[in-house]
């Protein structure tokens, strides 16, 4: 039997948030498999998903009781490496996605053994920070993914974007990455984020509480080219040439969205159809790509263009949910593993 290593781990077992959630003492392998990796864990970041995640009502089938970990974006130092593994050394620093969501590696445990099968890794940027780093990889693939998704169609005048949800972590990077191809922008968010978002690059920005039609009202005169739905909902699908959505028809923050919502809802699948066959237009619920090439786009920011809207160390893992959980951050919400 391989010998392991005990770590202190976030974990879930059932599902139930916030009762599911719990710290406890979970085993590493001391030395890592074939094509994994052992990270000591400086920084990593929370989601909306891993919320949902904890409230997916089948982990409480008694076959499923079985410890899932949580946080699928990370950053920090490479310990050791296992056999097969040529890129990397140890000592080098890093960060990346999991992607896994099934809970066999998160990042939020001390040490991390993680598969490069399925884990998206680049070099920590040198000019960001532990947590800014760790505060990206999903958003910003997700973000890239989002605009691959429509940059090739953009046939209209003047290459308009509609951005719902311009405040959120997503929307934010997603605004970014328009505004450097060139695109006009019109953006959505609450009224207390609307200059944040200008500040974003935003061309128009729509606050969404100023009364029951503004958006759709606005995303009408504004004469879209294709629509980025960072929020879900319906309101504005139809609006545009191109609906891309991360999040599909689903409008409760604590259950899963996305392309699973395909299985659930025969509507979003009528309308990817009827889009993909001419027949309307193209409408995609998208997961994102894990690409290293993607991810490497971030490089190219500073630590001022990078959004946290607060940091929480380890023990006060259960504070950063509750401040996830409100629906009110701008940006990401930070754990500081190791200073």
């Amino acid at each position: 039997m391989a010998e392991t290593t005990k770590v202190k781990s976030w974990i879930y077992t059932t599902a139930g948030y916030p009762t599911t959630l719990e710290l406890k003492t979970t085993n590493i392998p001391a030395l890592p498999a074939p094509n994994h990796i052992l990270v000591k864990i400086h920084s990593t970041s929370i989601n909306p998903v891993d919320i949902q995640l904890m409230n997916v009502p089948f982990f409480s089938l008694p076959g499923l009781w079985h410890e899932k970990h949580l946080a699928r974006d990370f950053a920090g130092v490479v310990l050791a490496t296992g056999e097969g593994v040529e890129t990397w050394r140890k000592g080098d620093e890093v960060c990346g996605f999991i992607n896994d969501f099934g809970g066999k590696a998160g990042g939020l445990t001390e040490v991390a053994s993680l598969d490069l099968g399925n884990t998206c890794l680049i070099r920590k940027p040198a000019a960001l920070g532990w947590g800014e780093a760790a505060s990206l990889p999903l958003v910003w693939l997700t973000a890239r993914t989002s605009v691959a998704k429509v940059e090739g169609g953009l046939v209209g005048t003047g290459n308009k974007v509609v951005v719902l949800g311009g405040s959120s972590a997503v929307g934010m990077y997603t605004i970014r990455l328009a505004k450097r191809r060139g695109w006009t922008v019109l953006s959505t968010c609450s009224h207390r984020n609307v200059d944040f978002v200008k500040g974003l690059g935003a061309d128009e920005v729509v606050d969404y509480t100023s009364g029951p039609n503004a958006v759709v009202d606005a995303v009408r005169i504004f004469k879209a080219d294709a629509i980025i739905d960072n929020v879900g909902g319906m309101e504005t699908i139809g609006l545009a040439k191109h609906y891309v959505t991360i999040v599909g028809d689903k409008t409760s923050r604590s259950s899963m969205g996305g392309s699973a919502l395909y299985l659930t809802h025969p509507r979003m699948v009528l309308r990817y159809y009827l889009g993909a066959w001419g027949y309307g237009p193209k409408y995609e619920c998208i997961v994102l790509d894990a690409k290293k090439e993607y991810l490497e786009g971030v490089n190219d920011l500073k630590s001022e263009d990078v959004i946290v809207d607060s940091t929480f160390s380890f023990d006060q893992t259960k504070e950063a949910f509750e401040r996830l959980n409100t629906g009110r951050c701008r940006g990401k919400v930070v754990i500081e593993i190791e200073k």
